[in-house]
């Protein structure tokens, strides 16, 4: 087959693996949105429990039974309603849905794996790629909604992307090495460790963490991808603060999540790494 039409169905089937992973991450992602010392979420928001396949962690993020309404209609007092008046009929009960729109997530991990899947092409670290994306975007939704990077997201995110790039090691045609993988979670771990001992306040330990995956992502295609998605994310980053200050939405002394920029630079960082190598 020629090489573009492969490029082509790989890429579909990328995008079509990533709207499928993302149609499942609003129920994780409301389900993880909590407090550090509060349990995980066990009801959806009208109290209903969440069931379903892997003790409801998976299923859709809207309830099989709609929420009571709140509002009814007015009723006349019998005394003086009229004797041929009909009784009021209430208002219908509302859907229960939480969590982000279903139809959004799943149509941006789709677009972040097809991306990835052009970018790198049919090279075996691609697997890879497509396997931590949607724990990468769970990670950001997660972050955004409470500003908290759970141990059971960024422990298995870094554990994966090193297990899962020695395997890619192994294969041929591969494009990068497990060494600077190894190296890079090593290093971009430690500058955030230090950043944290330095600002306690300014960054979170699940940040930390979090480098760490990442920085076995980026140390996969070298010194160079480390540096273009460290950079990217501080961009990023600045971008973002310097539009809200702008439009009057920034508070002083105001606590910002880090992980979706992080994630952000890093998945930048990949894609001219992956298209260059």
């Amino acid at each position: 087959m020629d090489p573009d039409l492969w490029l082509i169905a790989l890429t579909a089937v990328s995008a079509l693996w990533g709207a499928a992973a993302g149609a499942l991450l609003p129920r994780p992602a409301y389900r993880f949105a909590v407090d550090e010392d509060s349990p995980w979420q066990t009801t959806c928001p009208a109290g209903h429990p969440l069931t379903g396949p892997a003790h409801g962690w998976l299923g859709r993020a809207r309830c099989t039974t709609p929420a009571p309404a709140t509002a009814t209609a007015p009723t006349a007092s019998p005394a003086t309603a009229p004797s041929d008046s009909t009784a009021p009929t209430p208002a219908p009960p509302t859907p229960c849905t939480y969590g982000p729109s279903t139809p959004t997530i799943a149509l941006l991990t789709a677009l972040v794996c097809a991306t990835l899947a052009l970018a790198t092409g049919v090279r075996p670290e691609l697997a890879v790629w497509l396997l931590l994306a949607p724990l990468g975007v769970l990670l950001v939704l997660t972050d955004l909604k409470v500003q908290r990077l759970p141990d059971p997201l960024t422990l298995p995110f870094a554990a994966l992307a090193l297990l899962l790039l020695g395997g890619a090691a192994l294969t041929p045609e591969h494009a990068g090495e497990w060494r600077t993988a190894a190296l890079g979670a090593l290093t971009l771990g430690g500058a955030y460790f230090l950043l944290f001992l330095i600002r306690p306040l300014a960054l979170g330990f699940g940040d930390v963490k979090l480098a760490v995956g990442l920085g076995a992502a980026l140390g996969w295609y070298g010194w160079g991808a480390l540096y273009v998605g460290t950079f990217a994310a501080a961009l990023v980053g600045s971008v973002w603060t310097v539009v809200h200050a702008v439009r009057g939405r920034a508070a002083r002394r105001q606590l910002v999540a880090l992980g979706p920029f992080m994630i952000a630079g890093a998945y930048l960082g990949l894609l001219l790494e992956a298209y260059a190598a």
